[in-house]
């Protein structure tokens, strides 16, 4: 069997519409499209961008084998011609792109690829699967991490995400916005994020009893017992068995119980039962580790009610973002050449928030005097911002809601990561894009991180761009 390649994961109609521009000669006329979203997940205050190793590697080796060359002749609707191009793909396009881990808005240019329309239009579907996704699942782990206060995500959604890949990605996503580890082995293997577990509920079923079950294990792993106690009765059984197991087996041997697992039940009043025990018995430095259906919401309430936690082990409603299970991102021309000038492009919608933002851009992101974020500031591509002189932001929908800030730095956001088809962005490990999300979360202000109810985060639009943008709106509609 060939070897999986993902040249044809693209929706059918990017080799329509690559087909149509072939034939009618305009399949090398330069075209600028932007990745971007239009709404937070969850009503969010923030998102945080991932995926983009992925698309690195899938564009820096695109090309069309003979077998999927012989599948797309027997659709018979391709012209000949075509279908020789693509025998000899090369991508050849500039991509610029937002760092992996960063905090991400609302209508701001994620990914731009600039190049012959034809490329664009083929890599679409790819870059947005990819994104929409690892985004999707970043920004969930975030806010769950947030809820947990500090104490230790893990993230144990592998059976129950959306098939293997979205499992993997997953934990890589959650990875990067601050869980400690996962339950995927092959996401240790592929990305070294620490694969944790110990035993399921079937392997305490399958003694005579929880207490040998609870033994064999401590023998077998005795620097690192952890033993799930609510197989048959927590209170009575599981946890009385694992203060016995750790001072008949564990402590005569130099050992001591590492912790216990709740997986079902009043978490907050069995973890406050459990600590109470395993204080009593001087177990004071055995941890608790809950699992069962968690997400941020839950952690929240749990936290308020007093539960002594000190792991959350996060699965389902992170892997598969459940509360709210799609991106959202999208891909918009922004501008095509003619006659030798990028031309901005705009799509005009009843719905505001639809109606793109045309050119070719960059995304500065202003920090105060204290490092802290202020707001993103959409720009024309070859744009600059002075830092020596005051600078008036305004909110692009609502123009009269400005603001002049002074003393501040800014920063470029879009980088990039290829020329003419050839990579030339360094691509980070795993640990320093983690790192880089860490570095930027810290930099936003609580109210933009808030749980519910956060601050909006203001991405506005240059002078020049904002007017740009108004004039187009003024030509079409008035045509």
């Amino acid at each position: 069997m060939e070897e999986r390649k993902l040249t044809l994961l693209m929706d059918f109609y990017e080799l329509t519409m690559a087909n149509g521009y072939f034939k009618d000669g305009k399949h090398e006329q330069i075209a600028v499209f932007d990745v971007f979203f239009r709404n937070v997940p969850d009503r969010g205050g923030y998102a945080i961008f991932a995926g983009l190793e992925q698309v690195i590697d899938y564009l820096d080796t695109l090309e069309f084998s003979k077998s999927e060359i012989d599948y797309l002749k027997s659709k018979e609707i391709f012209d000949r011609d075509f279908l020789k191009y693509l025998e000899n793909f090369k991508f050849t396009s500039d991509v610029y792109a937002i760092e992996e881990g960063t905090p991400i808005f609302p209508q701001e240019p994620l990914i731009t690829v600039k190049g012959p329309i034809i490329e664009c239009q083929l890599v679409e579907t790819m870059l947005l699967l990819t994104i929409n996704h690892q985004s999707l699942i970043a920004t969930k782990a975030a806010r769950i991490v947030r809820a947990a206060q500090g104490r230790s995500v893990l993230e144990f959604g592998a059976r129950r995400a959306h098939g293997y890949d979205a499992s993997i990605y997953g934990a890589r996503a959650a990875y990067i916005a601050g869980v400690l580890g996962t339950s995927n082995t092959y996401a240790d293997y592929q990305y070294k994020i620490p694969a944790l577990g110990t035993m399921a509920h079937s392997y305490i079923q399958s003694y005579d009893s929880e207490y040998e079950a609870f033994v064999a294990y401590a023998k077998t792993y005795p620097k690192a017992t952890l033993l799930l106690v609510d197989t048959y009765n927590t209170l009575k059984q599981g946890i009385p068995n694992a203060i016995r197991v750790h001072k008949e087996i564990l402590e005569p041997h130099g050992e001591y119980l590492k912790g216990i697992r709740l997986d079902s039940g009043d978490l907050t009043y069995l973890t406050k039962k459990a600590r109470e025990m395993l204080d009593e018995a001087g177990l004071t430095k055995t941890k608790i580790t809950v699992s069962n259906s968690l997400d941020e919401y839950l952690i929240k309430e749990l936290i308020a009610q007093g539960a002594q936690i000190d792991t959350f082990g996060v699965g389902e409603r992170l892997v598969t973002a459940r509360s709210e299970a799609v991106f959202g991102g999208v891909f918009k021309l922004a501008a095509i050449e003619k006659n030798g000038e990028l031309e901005p492009k705009i799509k005009i919608s009843e719905n505001i928030q639809k109606t793109t933002i045309p050119a070719f851009k960059q995304v500065y992101r202003f920090y105060d005097e204290n490092g802290m974020a202020e707001a993103d500031v959409i720009t024309l591509h070859d744009e600059t911002i002075d830092e020596t002189i005051p600078y008036e932001l305004f909110h692009p929908l609502y123009p009269w809601k400005k603001k002049m800030v002074n003393n501040f730095k800014v920063k470029p956001l879009l980088i990039k990561i290829f020329e003419d088809g050839k990579l030339i962005y360094d691509k980070p490990s795993l640990e320093d894009i983690r790192k880089h999300c860490q570095t930027s979360m810290a930099q936003l202000w609580p109210e933009v991180l808030r749980l519910e109810n956060p601050h909006e985060y203001y991405v506005d639009l240059s002078k020049d761009l904002f007017e740009l943008k108004q004039s187009l709106i003024k030509k079409y509609r008035s045509s």
